[in-house]
C-alpha cells in the first residue's frame, strides 16, 4: 500500500534506527517496499539499506531530482518521504491505514497529504519549543520541518509535480500542497539526534526565514544562500 523513501548521506546508524520502527508495518503488509536515495554516502549507509532489503537509488543531481526518481520505481500508491534519524510511532500504523482508507472513501486521494507530529526523545526545554513551533509552522504557514515526514497519493505528488531544485524543497512542496489538504496525524515521529536545534542553534530561525523568503517567491539561488 506504501512505499517509504528516505534521502541519505552519512547515515549508517540513524537509517538503522528509522528502518528498524518500519518492520512491524512492512510485516502487516502496509510498507510495501523502501527506497534509500543515498547521496554519495561513505560510511555503512548503503550496507544497512542493502541488508534491510531497500531498493537503492544513487543521487547523481539536484536532490528533487532525485527523489521525483525513486517515486517512479515505487510500486505502490501511496508515498512515505521520512528522513534518517527519525521512527514512526507505535501507532502511526493504524492512523496511516485509517488516513488513507478515508481518502480513498471520500475521492479525495488525488489531493490530500499527511505529516507527523514532531517529539523528541530527549524531554526539554528546547525541544518542548521545537515542537510547538513546528506544530505552528504547519497549521498556520503549511511549512512542515522535513523531519516531521510526508504521506501522499503519488496521483498528487506527481500532479504537484514532486519535489524541485535543492533549497528548502520539502517546505516547497508542502506550500504547494497547501493547508486545505494537508492533515497532520495524532502519532509522534520521534527525532533521536536533531542538529537544527542542537549542534545548530541558528538554523531554526534561519528555516523560519526561507519559510517567508519562500512564500515571497524569491529565486531559489537566494533562499539556497540563506538557508546556507
Amino acid at each position: 500500500m506504501i512505499s517509504a523513501i528516505f534521502l541519505t548521506e552519512n547515515d549508517e546508524v540513524p537509517l538503522a534506527h528509522a528502518l528498524r520502527a518500519l518492520v512491524p508495518a512492512a510485516a502487516d503488509g502496509l510498507i510495501r517496499d523502501v527506497i534509500v536515495v543515498d547521496r554519495g554516502s561513505r560510511d555503512g549507509t548503503l550496507t544497512v539499506a542493502d541488508a534491510a532489503g531497500c531498493e537503492i537509488v544513487r543521487g547523481r543531481g539536484p536532490y528533487g531530482e532525485d527523489l521525483r526518481r525513486a517515486v517512479e520505481q515505487a510500486r505502490s500508491d501511496w508515498l512515505l518521504f521520512l528522513m534518517p534519524g527519525t521512527s514512526v510511532d507505535q501507532e502511526w500504523k493504524d492512523e496511516a491505514y485509517e488516513f488513507v482508507g478515508r481518502m480513498l472513501e471520500s475521492g479525495r486521494a488525488s489531493r490530500s497529504a499527511a505529516v507527523f507530529r514532531l517529539s523528541f526523545s530527549e524531554s526539554s526545554l528546547r525541544g518542548w519549543l521545537a515542537e510547538k513551533s513546528a506544530t505552528m509552522r504547519t497549521r498556520l504557514l503549511a511549512a512542515p520541518y522535513p523531519e516531521q515526514g510526508l504521506l501522499i497519493s503519488k496521483a498528487f505528488y506527481r500532479q504537484l509535480g514532486g519535489h524541485r531544485g535543492e533549497a528548502m524543497s520539502e517546505i516547497d512542496l508542502a506550500r504547494r500542497i497547501g493547508r486545505r489538504h494537508m492533515s497532520v496525524l495524532r502519532s509522534p515521529v520521534r527525532l533521536r539526534h536533531h542538529r537544527d536545534w542542537k549542534a545548530k542553534p541558528g538554523r531554526s530561525l534561519r528555516n523560519t526565514l526561507c519559510v517567508f523568503l519562500l512564500m515571497l517567491r524569491l529565486p531559489p539561488g537566494v533562499i539556497a544562500r540563506v538557508a546556507g
